[in-house]
């Protein structure tokens, strides 16, 4: 029996066979946080006099909220994020995780990778969201020292931080943003078709529930086939 020549035709695959890191953005991937936003937005129009559609605000998710602030030329931001962070805590109760999210994460730990989370959303508000997961999270980073999204800096501390390779890494977001920084990482993107927003062009695989993103996890990490 011989060794089938490779098809170079075929796509790469998602991953090399074996353990892999799998990183997730937080909102709109693993915890639905649309109503939390909402209402602290709402907060921020009301105190603040800030004449910003909510559906505007979305449009620059994934990204630090200076930054955002900065796009949307809203000033006063410290008061601005400490009325936005105030609420967003009062009102956490109103997130959810996306359904079937916690057993893709216990399927994926299960199969032998290590997941991480990557998210614009500060550490003091991740932490307790995550927490809600039940699961072994190897890394979870915020920009509180490198750059935000569309940067690459925070996956690129994550690949650090767990001593992982972007080959044997992979990015799952919602965002064009997301998309952008896993591509200036050289980290391999998954969209969340559940998520906020659309991807860019060129078109990255899309996974429209969690399931599917386990199934393609196991699928890319499948040796090839010899005859």
């Amino acid at each position: 029996m011989h060794a089938r020549r490779p098809d170079r035709n075929a796509p790469a695959p998602l991953l090399a066979p074996g353990s892999a890191l799998v990183l997730f953005d937080l909102d709109g991937v693993l915890v639905d946080t649309l109503p939390v936003m909402r209402s602290a937005w709402q907060a921020v129009r009301a105190e603040h006099g800030v004449d910003v559609a909510f559906e505007s605000y979305a449009q620059h998710l994934g990204r630090p909220f200076s930054d955002i602030m900065a796009s949307l030329s809203v000033e006063q931001v410290e008061e601005v994020a400490h009325t936005y962070g105030g609420v967003s805590v009062r009102d956490a109760h109103l997130a959810r995780p996306f359904p079937g999210i916690e057993a893709a994460l216990r399927d994926i730990t299960a199969d032998g990778h290590r997941i991480g989370v990557v998210t614009s959303k500060p550490l003091e508000r991740a932490v307790p969201l995550l927490g809600r997961l039940g699961c072994p999270f190897a890394v979870v980073r915020t920009p509180t020292r490198e750059r935000g999204k569309p940067a690459p800096d925070t996956l690129l501390a994550a690949l650090v931080e767990t001593g992982s390779d972007p080959a044997d890494a992979l990015y799952v977001g919602d965002m064009a943003v997301d998309q952008e920084a896993a591509r200036r990482a050289d980290v391999r993107y998954v969209h969340a078709g559940w998520g906020y927003g659309e991807p860019a062009e060129p078109k990255p695989a899309i996974v429209h529930e969690p399931a599917e993103l386990v199934r393609l996890l196991r699928v890319s990490s499948c040796p090839a086939a010899t005859a």
